[in-house]
């Protein structure tokens, strides 16, 4: 956001020590910090004519840029500004101050060159500043250009007028300023009033004809022309006094002259209005990031002695936002995987399901932060680094689910264990004791949740270490359970002897009880046949008895009969 920006002045860019460039970083963390698209105003000129301040006013600032008033130049390398911009809040305003070109304090020309090729090529829109008017002379020093078509094209060509090639960067080459100051002369030709815009196209054209002369003369309009296809050009008129010029930046503005205040006002209202983000080959457009690439890898190819290349600065700009975009996707994919995936998952299916979502993300979030990966060699790059990122996550989902599995075998079977070293299980029938435990405790594993992907091998495994264990107890079993047969046997035939022996005792017990029994029946048999007898006797003595008596009765009875007729026969005699 432009809110994000708080540069209160200018700071170097890129130093110029000794005619050796540098780049500040402290500059760069300050670039490395926007997000926004940029628009970049880069101001190039001799030194000692004002291109400060018309920097300062771009920065809504009357003091910033340092404003000389000697002859020998200030401004040292480029000076970087970033301010908001002040009509288009979604873009950011960086302002480039260039030191003055011809410094008669310099010993290689050549630094003028490198500092000229670099403004261009760092910004969007390219002031040109000169004074009093448009000569042989600037023309020739903006001819620094035509010594930057191969700096400035993607692919060279031997031949100037093959357009095709120099169009390639109509869209991405800055748009030109010039910028006329304390001009002078009358806008008119042959009599007719024409507009700065219109003064700058006639100066800038060709003249027909093809001696040499000529071509010397059109070479470079050609090369402005070519490259500069959008062209705008403003004139200013002496600020103030001569006498006053040494403090322009603190005069006030009733002491400047209102006709130059209201050209600077157009100026910096063109600036604005017409302000054109700066775009790479492939319509890239440039945020802070990337133009801090930019500002490194031209710096680095013009002080190894070469002159940079668009097409490798967009290289390399490439490979410093695909390597961020693929470590972006990265990223992204460790914290999704990281949020979503639980080790050890259950399957392996549903860890490479969670990889595959994953994935898809990753690879989106590194298309949408790509840049120009025309041979999908990052792409490439990451899918291979998320292929070892699934390999790893297999690998690391295999572990926790070998770690997760022995730890729950050791919590489960370790009572068992236990038992086994206490010998519980060193017993006849222990073996079946032991199995019956042991599936007992293969069923809790069982229900045990999230062992992943090793749980059956872990326990087979677990199972074939505790074989010499079962054997052992088996064995111990087999031996232990012979020795208690043997016992058994002899314990059987020891008590089949004694319930031998008991029977034989019953059964001579039973005799003689049965004998007694006889006995004593007989002796009752012998005493019911005595009492039978006696009864017999007596009821035979009592038959005798009523016999008798019954004989007495009769005879009892005959003679009371006997004595009735007596007594019949007495009343008859008497």
């Amino acid at each position: 956001m432009a809110s994000e920006i708080h540069m209160p002045g200018p700071v170097c860019l890129i130093e110029n020590i000794n005619e050796q460039l540098m780049v500040n970083q402290e500059a760069l963390k300050i670039l490395s910090a926007i997000t926004q698209p940029v628009v970049v105003v880069a101001i190039v000129g001799l030194y000692r004519t004002g291109k400060s301040y018309l920097m300062n006013k771009l920065a809504g600032k009357k003091q910033g840029f340092s404003v000389g008033s000697t002859v020998q130049s200030h401004t040292k390398g480029i000076w970087m500004w970033c301010v908001p911009h002040p009509e288009k809040p979604n873009l950011t305003l960086v302002l480039l101050d260039t030191e003055g070109l011809g410094d008669v304090e310099k010993v290689d020309e050549k630094n003028d060159t490198q500092i000229f090729a670099l403004a261009i090529l760092l910004s969007s829109i390219f002031v040109y500043n000169t004074m009093n008017k448009i000569d042989q002379e600037a023309i020739d020093l903006l001819h620094n250009v035509t010594e930057l078509t191969n700096l400035l094209r993607e692919r060279s060509s031997p031949d100037l007028d093959d357009v095709k090639d120099a169009a390639d960067f109509v869209g991405v080459f800055p748009d030109l300023v010039w910028t006329l100051r304390d001009f002078f002369l009358e806008l008119d030709i042959d009599g007719q009033v024409i507009t700065a815009d219109e003064y700058l196209e006639n100066s800038l054209r060709p003249k027909q004809g093809t001696d040499q002369r000529v071509q010397n003369f059109n070479l470079p309009r050609l090369c402005i022309q070519k490259f500069f296809p959008a062209k705008k050009c403003f004139i200013f008129e002496l600020p103030s006094h001569r006498k006053n010029l040494a403090q322009l930046e603190t005069l006030h503005d009733d002491e400047v002259d209102p006709e130059f205040l209201q050209q600077v006002a157009e100026f910096c209202s063109y600036i604005f209005s017409h302000s054109k983000i700066k775009t790479l080959p492939g319509d890239i457009k440039v945020n802070g990031p990337r133009l801090e690439s930019l500002v490194l890898t031209y710096v680095k190819a013009i002080n190894n002695g070469f002159l940079p290349c668009m097409d490798s600065a967009v290289l390399a700009l490439a490979q410093i936002e695909n390597s961020a975009a693929v470590q972006k996707a990265i990223a992204h994919y460790d914290q999704q995987m990281g949020q979503k995936v639980q080790l050890p998952t259950e399957t392996l299916q549903e860890l490479l399901d969670l990889h595959r979502a994953s994935e898809r993300q990753a690879i989106e979030v590194f298309m949408k932060s790509s840049l120009k990966d025309v041979d999908q060699k990052f792409l490439k790059d990451l899918e291979t680094q998320l292929e070892a990122k699934q390999k790893d996550f297999c690998k690391q989902n295999l572990q926790a689910s070998l770690d997760r599995c022995s730890a729950l075998l050791r919590d489960i079977f370790s009572p068992l264990e236990e038992e086994v070293n206490q010998g519980i299980y060193s017993k006849p029938g222990g073996y079946d004791l032991y199995i019956q435990k042991m599936e007992s405790l293969k069923e809790i594993y069982y229900q045990k949740p999230r062992k992943g992907i090793e749980a059956e091998k872990t326990l087979q495994k677990y199972l074939m270490s505790k074989e010499s264990v079962s054997d052992a107890i088996l064995q111990t079993d087999l031996t232990l359970t012979a020795k208690e047969k043997e016992l058994k046997e002899a314990r059987l035939k020891a008590e089949a002897a004694q319930a031998e022996a008991q029977r034989l005792e019953e059964i001579e017990r039973q005799n003689q009880l049965m004998m007694e029994q006889r006995e004593r029946l007989h002796q009752e048999q012998v005493r019911q046949m005595e009492r039978d007898r006696a009864n017999w006797l007596a009821e035979q003595q009592r038959a005798q008895e009523r016999k008798i008596q019954e004989e007495a009765r009769r005879l009892k009875e005959r003679l009371i009969a006997e004595n009735r007729r007596f007594q019949n026969r007495l009343r008859r005699l008497f």
